[in-house]
C-alpha cells in the first residue's frame, strides 16, 4: 500500500519507464519474451495483442506481481527493483486488474483508506489541501471522505463513498478502485481491460476521466481489445504476439485494420456469423416472471417471452437493468421468484434414457402415458415388466416418447433442474466466483459438471481429462498443462474453458452473459462462430451482452431491458442499434417480432 507522494518531476513527454529485455517464464510457456519497452510520462499508451500474448503478464512485472527470469526496469534513467505492488507504489506505479482487490463489506472511502497510518493519511491530504501550520490536524474517515471529494471534483469521478462495495455494479467498483490508486499518489495508471464491464455511457465518462488525468500529467497504459476505443483514447499503440513485441504505431497513424493485422500477424476477417435457420419449436416459455431483492424491491418485473430452438436471443440493458436477475431465475438461482418457467424438452418420438431418469421416474411417465413402443407403436405398459427387462428397453431405445416433455422449473433450484433431465448451460458473468474453482486445474473444474453421475466413493477423472484436452485443443487455449491452476490462466483462456465446458454437454439451452468480455479478436470470434454453431444443433441460446453492434449482427431478436422491466424485443435483422438504444430508457414495452420467423 506504501506512503503517498509528492506529484512526479519528471516533465511531459520524457521517457520515464523503460523495461528492458524483460523476460517471464511459466513452465514452458515463454509469456513475455526479451520485451523492451519505453514509456513516456503524460501519454496514453494501449498494449494490444492475441489472447494468452502477454500484455497483463508484462504489466504484472512492472506492477511487482510477478519477477522477471530476466531484464530490467528503470525509472528516470535509474535501475529499480519491484518485488511487490507496495514497490510498484514507492515508484508512483498502481494497477487497477480485470478482478477487483476490494472488501466488499466495507464501505467506498473505507476501502480507499484501508492500511493507511495516520501519518500517510495526513499525506495524501496534503495532495488537496495544504496544512495550516503549527495546527493539529485529524485523520479520520470524515476527512479522508472530506478530500476524496474534492480529488473526485477535480478529476471528474462520480461516486457515493459512504456506498457498501456489496452492492455496487462492476463498473463503480472500477471506479472505486482508480479513486483508491489516485488518492494513495500514484503518477502511472494501468488498466487492465477497462471498458469490458462498461455501458457506452460509462465508458465515455471513464474517457473523461481518463482525459483530465493526462492533463494532470498522469501516465495511462490500457490493456484492451477493443480497437475502436484504442483508436479514441489513445496517444499510442504497442503490439505483442506470443510473448514479442512486435511493433509500435502512434495512433494518429493507425486503423482498426492495421491494428487487427497487426495483432494477428496476418489479414483478419471481422465478420460474425448467423446462420439463418427456421426455429425448431419453443424450448422456454417465461411468464411474468419477477425477482426481488431481500429489502423487497423489484430487480426484474413482470417479464415476459418465448426462447425457441435454432435461435440467439440477445439480451441488452444498461449495466444493472435486470439481466443478472433474468439468468438467474431462469437458471434457479433466483431466491425471491415468482412467475412461471416451462421448458419444452424436444423429445418427441424420441427415445427414454438413463440420463437423469432413473427406473421410478419412467415408470411413473409410463403410468402418466407417455410412452409408446418403437417396434409396435402400442403405448407402454410396464405393470408386469420387471426392472431388468425394463433396463433392456430403454437401453435398447425401444420406449419413446408420445409428445415433447413440457416441464414447469419456475420453483426448482439449480440441482433440482439438473436432476430433471434438463440440459441447461450456463455461462455466468463472473467465470471465476460462479463459473470456474480458480484454485482447482482445468481437469477438476470440467469434472464440476459431471462428478455426480459417478458411482461410489471415488471420482474417476478419465472422462473430464479427455474432454480437458478436447477443450483446450479445440479452443486454442494456452496453458503450461492440463493441471495448471485455473486461476494461472489469462481471462481469455478462462473463458474459453467455461464456454468449452458449457457447451460440451449438447444443452437444449444455453445462456451466457458477457461471453466475449475481455477477449482478444480471434478468440471473441471464435466464441461468436461456437455459438453459431451451438444453434444449429437446435439450442435455444440466450445471450447477454454489451456491444450492440455484435448483437445486432450475431441474434435472431433482441430483448431489451430497462430498469427491471422488459422494454421491447425486436427483429435484429431489422432494428438499428439508435432504435434499441431508445428503447434501453424507456419502459414502456413494444414487441416487433414473436420468434416464430420461418417457421
Amino acid at each position: 500500500q506504501g506512503l503517498a507522494h509528492p506529484a512526479s518531476p519528471f516533465p511531459t513527454g520524457m521517457e520515464y519507464i523503460e523495461l528492458r529485455n524483460i523476460t517471464k517464464k511459466f513452465g514452458e510457456v515463454v509469456a513475455n519474451d526479451a520485451i523492451n519497452l519505453s514509456i513516456r510520462k503524460g501519454e496514453v499508451l494501449s498494449i494490444l495483442g492475441e489472447n494468452g500474448s502477454g500484455k497483463t503478464t508484462l504489466l504484472n512485472v512492472l506492477d511487482g506481481i510477478y519477477q522477471p527470469d530476466g531484464g530490467e526496469i528503470l525509472i528516470n534513467g535509474e535501475e529499480v527493483s519491484i518485488k511487490s505492488p507496495k514497490d510498484a507504489f514507492t515508484h508512483h506505479i498502481g494497477m487497477v486488474h480485470q478482478h477487483y482487490k476490494l472488501v466488499e463489506a466495507f464501505s467506498a472511502v473505507e476501502n480507499i483508506v484501508l492500511g493507511l497510518s495516520r501519518k500517510e493519511l495526513l499525506s495524501c491530504y496534503d495532495r488537496y489541501e495544504k496544512p495550516t501550520e503549527g495546527k493539529w490536524r485529524k485523520a479520520s474517515i470524515k476527512e479522508s471522505a472530506r478530500h476524496i471529494t474534492m480529488m473526485c471534483e477535480k478529476y471528474g469521478f462520480q461516486i457515493n463513498l459512504n456506498k457498501i462495495v456489496a452492492d455496487m455494479p462492476v463498473a463503480e467498483k472500477q471506479t472505486l478502485e482508480i479513486i483508491k490508486a489516485l488518492f494513495r499518489g500514484i503518477d502511472t495508471l494501468i488498466l487492465d481491460e477497462p471498458t469490458a464491464v462498461l455501458t457506452p455511457q460509462e465508458t465515455k465518462h471513464l474517457f473523461d476521466v481518463i482525459r483530465n488525468m493526462k492533463a494532470q500529467g498522469k501516465t495511462i497504459i490500457i490493456i484492451t481489445h477493443k480497437l475502436n476505443e484504442v483508436l479514441e483514447i489513445s496517444d499510442r499503440v504497442v503490439v505483442l504476439r506470443k510473448g514479442a513485441l512486435v511493433d509500435s504505431i502512434d495512433t494518429k497513424d493507425a486503423s482498426e485494420s492495421i491494428l487487427a493485422d497487426m495483432m494477428v500477424g496476418q489479414k483478419v476477417a471481422l465478420d460474425i456469423p448467423r446462420s439463418q435457420l427456421a426455429t425448431t419449436g419453443e424450448r422456454l416459455v417465461v411468464s411474468s416472471v419477477s425477482v426481488r431483492n431481500k429489502e423487497g424491491r423489484y430487480l426484474l418485473q413482470d417479464a415476459t417471452f418465448t426462447l425457441f430452438g435454432s435461435e440467439i436471443l440477445g439480451i441488452a440493458g444498461i449495466s444493472n437493468s435486470g439481466q443478472k436477475d433474468l439468468l438467474d431465475a431462469i437458471s434457479g438461482l433466483a431466491k425471491d421468484k415468482t412467475g412461471e418457467i416451462i421448458f419444452h424438452n424436444p423429445k418427441k418420438n424420441r427415445p427414454v434414457t438413463f440420463f437423469h431418469k432413473d427406473i421410478k421416474q419412467i415408470r411413473q411417465l409410463a403410468n402418466e402415458g407417455k410412452f409408446y413402443y418403437k417396434s409396435t407403436g402400442g403405448k407402454v405398459d410396464l405393470t408386469h415388466v420387471g426392472n431388468k427387462e425394463l433396463t433392456k428397453l430403454v437401453n435398447d431405445g425401444e420406449i419413446l416418447f408420445y409428445e415433447d416433455e413440457i416441464i414447469d422449473i419456475s420453483g426448482k433450484t439449480p440441482l433440482e433442474i439438473r436432476n430433471l433431465g434438463i440440459k441447461l448451460s450456463f455461462v455466468p458473468e463472473d467465470r471465476l466466483g460462479m463459473g470456474l474453482v480458480g484454485s482447482m486445474d482445468i481437469v477438476d473444474n470440467m469434472l464440476l459438471r459431471s462428478y455426480r453421475k459417478g458411482r461410489g466413493r471415488l471420482l474417476h477423472k478419465e472422462k473430464p481429462k479427455d474432454l480437458a484436452a478436447k477443450v483446450v485443443e479445440e479452443l486454442g487455449v494456452v496453458t503450461p498443462s492440463l493441471e495448471t491452476s485455473v486461476a494461472k490462466l489469462s481471462g481469455g483462456n478462462i473463458q474459453k474453458i467455461l464456454v468449452g465446458r458449457e457447451i460440451s454437454g449438447n444443452p437444449k439451452i444455453l445462456m451466457v452473459a458477457y461471453p466475449v468480455r475481455g477477449l482478444d479478436i480471434r478468440s471473441s470470434y471464435l466464441i461468436y462462430r461456437l455459438l453459431d454453431e451451438q444453434k444449429k444443433t437446435g439450442t435455444g441460446i440466450i445471450y447477454v451482452g454489451e456491444d450492440l453492434d455484435v448483437m445486432l449482427a450475431l441474434t435472431d431478436r433482441i430483448l431489451v431491458l430497462c430498469d427491471g422491466k422488459i422494454s421491447g424485443i425486436v427483429d435484429s435483422r431489422t432494428a438499428t442499434k439508435e432504435e434499441i438504444g431508445l428503447l434501453m430508457g424507456k419502459k414502456e414495452e413494444r414487441r416487433e417480432d414473436d420468434g416464430t420467423q420461418g417457421q
